[in-house]
């Protein structure tokens, strides 16, 4: 293996396909490979809840410096609790409680489990002000609208969760709040004037920088009075403004590139050498299985390299800072565990719930759970209101509601007399769950709705709610709490 192609794999970090670590990725970390980064894809159907363990130990164990990522925000995005919901409530709820403490606490309980599963960098947090409710990608994994409280609680998540000795990610720089097209599918534009995205966009970042973040994660999103490329391969926002303006010195790791956002211009190879050129330093390949991928990155970085695009100094540059993060998280595996307080998630889940006009289940009641599709993001992670009502002895019956059916009617036919409760996660945004709700509330309107996504969905409709803030095990379960009156 070439020279060149050792630094660029020293700036690969690649995901695989299946639920145990391939011969290549073996291969490709003795051949100088960063890392690589776990996605739901390698979790999916497993029961077994030491997968990610197993994962890290594999790739650890071959290469004890590697650097093993993948997305842990808690709330509806989650890795570790993939297939039971997540124990920490989010950070729409985080903002809505508004305890800086609490939520470093409930960032310190995750770097805590992820230092224990032989994680070295979390994918989080999202510091994007979410001043569009229409954004079909961040929602819930906001802290909210205002660009100061989102700037505190970024700092405050970004201190806790690296107290346990985790790197943290501010993402999706420059912000991802403001898009209505979610950049796993296609390219977002945002119009805003330079003041605007200066004084709401800008702040949690610098916030981030100020709090000691070791990774700020680009977007694939255009400013478009900043620079018509999207930030991925900027080198005005990357270069001039992350690291001259802002004074970041840490590593800067590109979203995705199998997402839409670059890879429909510009293909996987060339999206990488462009970002790496930009100012990139560690190319996050994508879900899919990275072997030929990573091929075809060394592949285009040479021929960038050849003509003059891409200077081999700035891949030194890039190189050097990734084995800079890598030895600092190997220093730090030594370190002893922070204490944690274990009820953390449920009590702040407690404290975010909001209610309207709710009393106490008569008794076990119809449960509706209206399930459409979520972003690839979130992807299958798991959530259920009727689990924890049943687990209290409020739970007649569970009837799962798609867009192909069963009609409003037709359920509340089954309810005969009992209480019914229907779930949402932003009906206001889907019509099919907007019309379903509200002929709901129109037939009974004892009906209680319990938004699970955005509060917006309690808007649509009139009667008694409750708005979780997020869709986790532990915002599930306070309200299942509150419904039965504990």
């Amino acid at each position: 293996m070439s020279e060149l192609d050792r630094l660029v794999n020293a700036c690969l970090m690649p995901g695989f396909t299946g639920t145990t670590v391939p011969g290549w990725v073996h291969e490709g970390l003795d051949g100088g490979l960063a890392g690589v980064c776990l996605y739901g894809q390698n979790l999916a159907g497993a029961a077994d809840p030491d997968r990610v363990p197993a994962l890290s130990g594999a790739v650890r164990g071959a290469r004890p410096d590697a650097l093993v990522a993948l997305d842990e925000e808690g709330g509806d995005v989650t890795r570790l609790e993939y297939r039971t919901g997540s124990s920490q409530p989010g950070n729409l709820a985080l903002g809505v409680l508004d305890d800086v403490e609490v939520t470093a606490a409930a960032a310190a309980a995750i770097g805590g489990a992820l230092r224990e599963a032989g994680v070295t960098v979390d994918l989080a947090p999202s510091v994007d002000v979410n001043s569009d409710s229409r954004n079909p990608v961040i929602g819930v994994r906001s802290f909210g609208g205002d660009p100061d409280l989102v700037s505190r609680h970024g700092a405050a998540w970004i201190r806790g969760l690296q107290s346990t000795g985790v790197a943290a990610t501010a993402k999706h720089f420059p912000g991802h709040g403001a898009t209505t097209v979610d950049s796993h599918l296609g390219l977002p534009v945002i119009d805003a004037d330079e003041d605007t995205f200066r004084s709401r966009d800008l702040p949690p970042f610098a916030a981030a920088v100020a709090a000691g973040v070791r990774l700020v994660m680009t977007s694939h999103v255009v400013f478009t009075a900043l620079d018509p490329q999207p930030a991925t391969l900027s080198r005005r926002l990357l270069g001039d403004l992350l690291r001259g303006e802002l004074g970041f010195t840490g590593v800067v790791v590109t979203d995705a590139l199998d997402m839409a956002g670059v890879r429909a211009a510009h293909g996987i190879p060339g999206a990488a050498a462009l970002s790496l050129a930009a100012g990139a330093d560690l190319l996050l390949v994508g879900a899919e299985d990275g072997e030929q991928h990573c091929a075809a990155i060394r592949a285009a970085v040479a021929d960038h390299v050849r003509a003059g695009l891409l200077p081999e100094a700035r891949l030194h540059e890039a190189a050097e800072r990734v084995a800079d993060l890598r030895r600092e998280l190997s220093a730090r595996s030594a370190w002893d565990p922070v204490p944690v307080a274990s009820d953390v998630g449920s009590r702040s889940a407690r404290g975010a719930l909001r209610l309207r006009s709710v009393l106490p289940l008569a008794g076990p009641a119809l449960v509706v759970e209206l399930r459409g599709e979520t972003n690839m993001a979130v992807g299958d992670a798991r959530w259920s209101l009727a689990e924890p009502l049943g687990e209290l002895g409020r739970l007649h019956e569970l009837v799962t509601v798609t867009a192909a059916g069963p009609p409003a009617d037709d359920v509340l036919a089954r309810a005969g007399t009992r209480p019914v409760v229907v779930a949402v996660r932003d009906a206001y945004r889907t019509p099919w769950q907007e019309r379903w709700l509200r002929r709901a509330v129109e037939r009974r309107p004892d009906t209680v709705t319990v938004a699970l996504g955005m509060p917006d969905d309690l808007g649509l409709v009139n009667g008694p709610a409750v708005a979780t803030h997020g869709a986790s095990r532990a915002c599930t379960r306070a309200a299942a709490e509150a419904l039965s009156g504990r």
